[in-house]
């Protein structure tokens, strides 16, 4: 079943596959990046989350308040994390210096395999689609992978606001020469 499974798989699938892999794998090395570096990816992963619940279940309404919840809940307890050590941004080049991790790759994947096991699922148990409990756990699973993409980049947007506004506190009090 397995064989058959990853046959009747979309070769565009394999390819996300590899373009997330190589994305996540570059994201283990200390990098400098502008806030747009951030949060495009962010977005987009996002984007693929919340696509994954509004396909599987469009007229299921309660599936979208599963993930809005899962994930503003998530984001806001990423958010209040502490930033990795080592994590810096420079104002005067606009640019986050961020030290390797493996979590973003994790939670790529994460998402990934989630979107992939839940599209088989519902293949093979077409069912599902309007059982209760199946929805709203997989929505708040894709949720919650998105607050985690959200809320990381809060967490940089939120040191970039603090970097500048101490910048511009330390300009006003140097004596003008």
């Amino acid at each position: 079943m397995f064989l058959q499974i990853l046959q009747n798989t979309p070769r565009w699938v394999f390819a996300l596959f590899v373009a997330l892999l190589w994305l996540g794998l570059r994201q283990t090395l200390s990098r400098q990046m502008g806030l747009k570096r951030v949060l495009l990816p962010a977005l987009g992963l996002t984007a693929f989350s919340l696509y994954g619940v509004l396909s599987a279940w469009p007229t299921q309404p309660l599936t979208l308040m599963c993930w809005l919840l899962a994930a503003s809940s998530t984001g806001w307890w990423v958010q209040r994390q502490a930033l990795p050590a080592g994590t810096r941004y420079d104002p005067d080049q606009q640019r986050f210096t961020v030290p390797g991790s493996w979590v973003p790759l994790a939670t790529m994947l994460g998402l990934f395999m989630t979107k992939y096991v839940v599209g088989v699922a519902l293949a093979v148990h077409a069912g599902w689609v309007q059982e209760a409990g199946f929805p709203l756990v997989c929505s708040a699973v894709y949720g919650g992978f998105s607050g985690l993409f959200m809320g990381r980049v809060g967490r940089l947007w939120a040191l970039a606001l603090r970097t500048d506004q101490a910048a511009r506190q330390w300009d006003a009090s140097s004596p003008v020469a």
